[in-house]
């Protein structure tokens, strides 16, 4: 087991198997690697949040450190990927949303919530572990909660064909699991603002170009990219990961915070009329037809674009 650490670009598997979040080790650079493999649609469903926080909860009580094989291994960066073709993560589950919503089913959205945030604010502070790098591999939309989770990174590594917004405004409601904070850190509060309520989707370019994204890479190559990354920052680690947590300090993300966000958009959730749940229903098959697309497309292929919606609905399409 000690010569793990001199087979560079050698991963492991670990954890466990037929779970919705897919655990890598690369011993050599210590890094984690998690692939969101949700069943279903895209989406945060409560299974794989489940499965993330069961991985994740374990870093932190074990100090950022995985067991391979026996052996207790430090963990320096963990990236955070998606299996789906052509999707990071579509976000929110809305189809359990419109039923705890027409329910009135106010408890069963809190604890929803809860367990999103569990997850992200966790990624926000590193699972405690000072020493620890978190980066995003956007390859393929990430919308919503989507791009929330992206944001919860220290670092944003985006091919160039990615897309990322926040399409809550479009059914009357808002990205309530801290974008407006993720975003306020890295662009400004009147930037985030603007795009949260304009419901637009950003190229990974343009969100490059903005200061969103951190690493713009080629179709293809986003594996490739974040391992230069990673290569490149070893020496510096100590000090760039000081930096990352001036962040935190300068512009502190509280989970009481987060709870308190969270208690706003569930009630603006169970605010939401007939008319904002038919926009919903349309978002929520877009998920299905997406993923019906993905399981369809030969692996080389990235699917289409989400659909346009019905006449007279807002566009989702309004790409910057």
């Amino acid at each position: 087991m000690s010569n793990m650490n001199d087979a560079v670009g050698l991963r492991i598997q670990y954890g466990q198997p037929g779970t919705q979040l897919e655990t890598q080790f690369e011993p050599s650079s210590g890094t984690i690697w998690g692939y969101m493999n949700p069943k279903g649609a895209p989406c945060f469903n409560p299974g794989l949040l489940h499965d993330i926080r069961q991985h994740d909860a374990a870093l932190e009580a074990n100090g950022g450190r995985v067991c391979i094989g026996g052996e207790w291994m430090q963990a320096r960066y963990y990236v955070g990927a998606s299996r789906a073709p052509g999707v990071y993560n579509l976000g929110g589950d809305l189809a359990l949303f419109m039923l705890l919503i027409r329910a009135g089913e106010r408890r069963a959205l809190e604890n929803y919530a809860a367990r999103c945030i569990d997850n992200l604010h966790a990624r926000i502070v590193n699972y405690g572990c000072p020493s620890l790098t978190t980066i995003a591999l956007v390859q393929g939309d990430a919308l919503g909660g989507g791009f929330e989770c992206a944001l919860t990174s220290d670092v944003i590594v985006a091919e160039r064909s990615a897309q990322m917004g926040l399409p809550e405004i479009m059914f009357n409601l808002f990205p309530g699991m801290g974008a407006y904070q993720l975003l306020a850190r890295r662009i400004g509060i009147r930037a985030a603002e603007e795009m949260i309520l304009s419901g637009r989707l950003y190229s990974a370019q343009k969100l490059h170009e903005m200061g969103v994204v951190d690493v713009l890479a080629e179709d293809g190559q986003g594996e490739a990219a974040v391992q230069q990354w990673i290569s490149a920052n070893r020496r510096r680690q100590n000090g760039s990961q000081a930096v990352y947590r001036l962040r935190q300090i300068v512009n502190p993300i509280t989970r009481a915070e987060l709870d308190q966000v969270v208690a706003t958009w569930v009630d603006a959730a169970l605010r939401l009329t007939e008319r904002d749940l038919k926009m919903m229903s349309w978002l929520v098959r877009a998920q299905q037809q997406r993923t019906a697309e993905a399981s369809a497309a030969p692996a080389q292929e990235a699917p289409a674009s989400l659909p346009q919606p019905v006449a007279g609905a807002e566009s989702l399409a309004l790409a910057v």
